[in-house]
């Protein structure tokens, strides 16, 4: 059962945003806090990125197929989440940590949009519809954002090989566009909270279509293409979560290998950065 403050949240939630239908969840007022990193910059700073990142692009393809050929689990586009059994932990507890959802990402400026915290997806995420609240991002602890959905937090830190953990917010009317992500050696899950049930939402993940339930958990390899909509006038949540894709070597090798070039790169500390300059923000709207 849901708690009294949570269905408090959501009813407010609904009423600032003029929803009537109790099964929609519209988007809040998020507004980009003054000094925050904008488009037009990011691109600026994206041109002058060292020789080194391109490098690592070109060379992201071989690493993938060494990755790929040293596999515990499958190399589906989708996977079995009977293949991961502490995805059943977050179903169990998927209450708990959609109440924390809905009473600290939701609320006023906590979540900024992805393009403005990473600057590795301001190319594909429209600006401040989708939005993220990190309580982990690239093996790093977001300590403001995780002591404060402190149950969340715990849960996730008991995932084997966990690299990030955000929740993902998408406003109503969004599409992202085909893209792909940074390595093989990362498989991403969904966990269902908040899914609009007034139209559709769903992803493309290669040749398959799939979409979201509350309280089930959807593991896929994101490097394969992938793009999602979200066609109804709600706001879709799911807590995302990348962690190391089981390995015999000499996978495991590459993958740690390139996974520590990633979490020094200019584009992690600048996310990192990003994030504390908001939360700091935050603190002065006395949020």
């Amino acid at each position: 059962m849901m708690a009294p403050a949570t269905q408090q949240s959501l009813t407010a939630l609904r009423q600032n945003s003029g929803a009537t239908d109790p099964d929609v969840v519209l988007v809040p007022d998020l507004n980009v806090i003054s000094g925050a990193p904008q488009p037009g910059a990011a691109m600026e700073a994206e041109r002058g990125r060292p020789l080194i990142i391109t490098i690592g692009k070109a060379l992201r393809g071989l690493f993938d197929k060494l990755i790929g050929s040293s596999s515990l689990v499958s190399n589906d586009p989708v996977l079995d989440v009977r293949d991961f059994p502490w995805t059943a932990m977050l179903r169990d507890h998927w209450e708990t940590i959609r109440d924390e959802a809905v009473a600290v990402a939701l609320r006023g400026e906590a979540s900024p949009s992805l393009a403005t915290i990473s600057p590795d997806h301001r190319s594909i995420a429209e600006v401040n519809k989708w939005r993220s609240f990190f309580l982990w991002g690239y093996g790093y602890r977001i300590d403001d954002n995780a002591d404060r959905c402190p149950q969340t937090a715990a849960l996730v830190e008991r995932i084997p090989g966990l690299n990030s953990a955000f929740f993902s917010i998408l406003a109503p009317g969004t599409h992202i566009p085909d893209h792909r992500g940074v390595t093989k050696g990362l498989i991403t899950c969904h966990l269902g909270l908040i899914v609009p049930r007034d139209g559709d939402v769903r992803m493309r993940v290669h040749d398959r279509v799939v979409r979201w339930a509350e309280g089930e958990t959807l593991v896929f390899d994101d490097t394969y293409r992938h793009e999602v909509w979200n066609d109804t006038q709600g706001t879709r949540v799911v807590l995302l979560i990348q962690f190391e894709r089981p390995l015999r070597q000499p996978g495991k090798w590459f993958a740690d290998f390139f996974m520590g070039f990633v979490k020094r790169s200019a584009f992690v500390q600048e996310a990192r950065n990003n994030i504390d300059s908001w939360n700091q923000a935050v603190k002065q709207l006395d949020v």
